[in-house]
């Protein structure tokens, strides 16, 4: 069985840190990529670390999942909200998929109250702030291990 985990990223999340830091924190993109290659280690995964302000990327890094990855964890941003494409790559893949969102998408627009990622979702983490993301390979590395 593969032993690597996929974590996508989806638009403007290049800019974590910078961008709306009272919603999102101080934490870059590259510091969350640092925890998930830690916490991903000390679970025994790799991982492919990828983000992109394209739809079509994103869409590519889940097929290519499909044929190498044990789990994804994925965190679309906007894409949440608008991308039936991305909810009809992540059918195909046959292993855990983990949504995350750095903050409470509940507590804010009505807008992303909705995600059509969620009908794919293994589990959901919204508000923990980057945290989420070290959650989300906990709870792969749980899933895998009870399947």
């Amino acid at each position: 069985m593969s032993r690597t985990v996929f974590v996508l990223n989806g638009p403007n999340l290049n800019l974590l840190g910078k961008r709306q830091p009272e919603i999102y924190g101080a934490e870059t993109l590259a510091d969350v990529e640092a925890a998930c290659r830690e916490t991903a280690a000390g679970l025994g995964f790799d991982i492919r670390f990828h983000q992109s302000n394209r739809e079509y990327e994103i869409i590519d890094w889940v097929h290519e999942a499909r044929e190498v990855a044990a789990a994804i964890v994925i965190n679309p941003a906007a894409f949440t909200h608008t991308s039936v494409a991305i909810l009809d790559a992540l059918k195909t893949f046959d292993g855990p998929i983990i949504e995350v969102h750095i903050s409470n998408v509940h507590a804010r627009e009505a807008f992303r109250h909705h995600s059509y990622v969620s009908a794919v979702a293994s589990g959901v983490i919204a508000g923990f702030g980057t945290q989420g993301y070290t959650l989300a390979l906990q709870r792969v590395a749980r899933l895998i291990h009870a399947g």
